[in-house]
Order: structure tokens, then sequence, then C-alpha cells
């Protein structure tokens, strides 16, 4: 039996009407019943694209034509946005992008976790969408004789060059505005992935939003820099609020940003912030959400759906360095925080010791194996809180969670599709979706965060 065909082949032009967002903000449409991805294109919009992937069940393609624009549609405020892989959203105005959001949540939740009866909340959104982003990690490159730092270019390793990031804290576009400047002055070479040589691989800045504290962190592929001491006078006068100065060295031929190695060039070898009336310590190697302001709406929501009175027993599988461990702590009779990453588990006991808590317990391990073994040992959680990385949950953890059987399981998750999947398990084994709240962590960008509450039937 033959195969079947697509009804296209590369450098076809088709018209489409767009009828929805993929999962990476392009538009998506269909053509004689055949899916096409078109980059740029917004929901409700007809437009001529021409094909430049076709596959067996699917399309991408680039705008020829719009030949009806949606009302949604704005002038991206960057100039660097047609290039630039950083931002997805800034061609969609900023109601339209909390409008979007939503849908791929309920999407999500529909049609891949086919559940029903759960309520999707309009999205909390900022009030000023721009300069959010507290922590800055930009690529340095060398182009053309010059030096480059900046984002990569969408789908590429080629850094796109850029002066001022409108997404991010103007502390981190100083930082790099000035690092880009000392490498020219003094002829400092950036990192060259084909050939493992050069010095700048990396620049990271990270900001304490509610403490005006700033470190300037420069990732290298050698252990010294030349004309360091010339870097550190020049950051110090030109950048307000800057508290440290750290070398992070990684020699690997790798893409992972980060080494293991710091070394402090200046200052302190952290910084401190705030959420709500917790502090916290960061270091270069320190996780922390990226915008602050959204950070605090995103885990009062947690605290909210959570809906602790003082006496619950709460355990957060994947704490990570315990912020939202801490958070619930404030509430609750007692938090145990779970985390196979020993640093995070150190970081974590530290945040405690600083904000004086002393109801938080932090455990390094699997939550599959711990869970359990709480419960064998006389605790019996009340709520349990996961915020998973992107892929979600492992199924062992969710199965824990259904033996351990608490009442509430709040849900912290950064995609829509994993989210829906581990509900979908979830429903499936006892429990009842109520409500999810999206939250927007990442403005101009596809990324939707969403708090989900479920219950135990």
């Amino acid at each position: 039996m033959a195969k079947e065909q697509p009804p296209f082949k590369i450098k076809d032009t088709v018209e489409l009407k767009i009828t929805g967002l993929g999962s990476s903000g392009e538009g998506v449409g269909k053509a004689k019943g055949f899916t096409v991805f078109v980059k740029g294109a917004l929901p409700g919009e007809t437009i001529l694209a021409e094909l430049f992937v076709v596959k067996k069940s699917y399309a991408s393609g680039k705008i020829v034509k719009i030949i009806e624009a949606s009302p949604q549609r704005v002038e991206p405020a960057c100039p660097f946005y047609n290039e630039c892989g950083g931002c997805q959203l800034q061609h969609l105005s900023y109601e339209g992008q909390l409008e979007v959001k939503r849908k791929q949540v309920q999407d999500a939740l529909e049609r891949i976790g086919h559940i029903a009866g759960c309520e999707v909340l309009p999205v909390i959104g900022m009030q000023n969408p721009w300069h959010y982003r507290n922590k800055m990690q930009f690529p340095a490159a060398k182009a053309d004789g010059k030096i480059n730092i900046g984002c990569y270019a969408a789908l590429t390793h080629n850094v796109i060059n850029i002066d001022d990031c409108i997404i991010q804290k103007q502390a981190n576009n100083r930082i790099m505005q000035v690092v880009r400047k000392w490498m020219d002055e003094f002829n400092i070479a950036a990192y060259d992935e084909t050939t493992g040589k050069g010095v700048v691989r990396h620049v990271m800045g990270r900001v304490g939003v509610r403490t005006g504290e700033v470190m300037a962190v420069i990732i290298t592929a050698c252990y010294d820099i030349p004309h360091a001491g010339e870097l550190v006078t020049m950051l110090k006068a030109e950048v307000n609020g800057l508290k440290s100065i750290v070398q992070n060295i990684n020699k690997k031929r790798t893409n992972i940003i980060m080494g293991s190695k710091n070394r402090v060039l200046y200052g302190k070898a952290s910084i401190k912030d705030k959420l709500g009336n917790l502090k916290f310590s960061i270091s270069p190697l320190s996780f922390f959400q990226v915008n602050s302001e959204q950070t605090e709406k995103l885990y009062d929501t947690a605290l909210a759906f959570a809906a602790l009175n003082g006496g619950e027993t709460v355990i957060d599988c994947y704490c990570g360095t315990g912020t939202i461990s801490l958070y619930l702590a404030q509430k609750a009779r007692q938090v145990y925080g779970i985390e196979i990453v020993e640093p995070a588990i150190k970081d974590a006991n530290a945040n405690a010791a600083a904000n004086n808590i002393t109801n938080a317990q932090f455990i390094c391990g699997d939550a599959a194996v711990e869970m359990p073994a709480l419960l064998n040992s006389g605790v019996a959680p009340d709520v349990v809180l996961l915020d998973p990385p992107r892929a979600g949950c492992d199924k062992k953890v969710l199965a824990a969670i259904a033996e351990v059987k608490p009442k509430k399981i709040v849900y912290v998750s950064c995609n829509p599709a994993s989210l829906a999947r581990d509900m979908a398990f979830l429903t499936d084994n006892g429990y009842q979706a109520i409500k999810a709240q999206p939250v927007d962590m990442f403005p101009m960008t596809h990324h939707v965060e969403t708090v989900a509450l479920m219950e135990l039937r």
C-alpha cells in the first residue's frame, strides 16, 4: 500500500486562516486539512505563506503577505525582534498575549488531559510588562571582526549584538554594555564554539529587585582573565548598586553555560533579595525566579489555593532552594521539602535559617521514595505541592502521591502540556481538578506559568 503523500511541497504558497498558536508561539492553520505552522502569524489572521519545511503530518512556512490582520497585531517595540530568538510575541498586544496564554492552558487541559469542569481563570498579568527580568545570561562571540554580546538568533547559535534588551532590568543591560566596551578596548577574545579557544563565553547579570543589589558574572573558558583589574574598575564606575563581581570558570566543550568553579573578583560571593517577607541569598549558580514581581503573585496564588490555617502538614516535592516551602511554612504547622539536588537542599536550609523559619525540614532524595517513607514514619500530609521541571512529574512521584492521598494538591507548572498529562493521571487516581490560575511570568514570550488546585474526591 502506497504511503499517503503530503498535499504540498517546499516553496509552495498556501493561503491560511490562523486558528491558534503553537507551543513556541507560532501561528497554526490548515490548508487542505494539513497543519501549517507560521512564525509571526496571529490567531484570526488570513495570510499567504511560503512553505520551507514539509513533513508527513505538518509543514512550516513564512509569511509572504498578511491578507487580513488581527486587530491585536502591534509593531514590536524591540529593534532586534525579527532576528532575535529571545521573545516570540512582541507583535501581539499585551492584552492579546494574556488571552492566548489562557487559551493555551485551557486547550491543554481539555485536549491533552481530557479534563472537564476545571475553571481556568483569567491570566494574572503585569502592569508594566517590560524590563522585568532580574537575570541575564547572554553569549559572547566574534563576527566580522567585532564583539557581539546578546541573544542567539532563533534556532541558531549566531549571536545578535544587543545594546538594550527591553525585557531585562537596566542594570543587566549596563553590565553587558560595559563588558563589551572592555573586550573591545583591551582586545579580549570571545569564546569560539568551533575551536574551543577564547576567554569570555557568557555575561551574566543578577539584580535584587527589592534590595537594589547587583551582581556581574563573567563566564570564562580559562582561569586567568587578561586586564581583570580594568574590568572591575569599569564595572564599579558604571553599574549602580554593584555589590559583587564573580568569575565563573567553564573549560568544558559543552552547551551548558555555567561551570562549577567561581572566583570572586570584587565584593561579595552573593547578593540579597526579598520575596514577600522572606529574604534570600543569590549566588551565580542559585535558582531564583527571573520575574520577582510576578513570582510574589505566583506564590501568593499557591498559598491561597492551599488555604492553610496553621494546623496543616505540607510536603513540597521538587522544592529546589525552598522558596515556595518557606512561603507555605509561614502559614502551615510543618513543611517537608524534598529535592534530589544536594546543593539546592543546602541553599534551602540556609534560606530557612536566614529567615528564622524552624517548621520547614528539607530532605535530599527522590520524592517517590521519600514521600512513602514520611508516611510510614507517621507524617500524613494535608497538602502536597508540586513544582516540577518543564517535563513534569516523574510517574513514580505521582503514584506515590496517589498512595499518600493528601486532601489537596497544589501544582505549579511552567508547561501546560505536562501539567495536563499529570493532572489526567491524578484525575484517574481519585482527584478532581478544581481550578487553574495562569500567571504571566514571561511577557513577550510564549511561556506561561500555571497554579492548579486538585482535591481528593
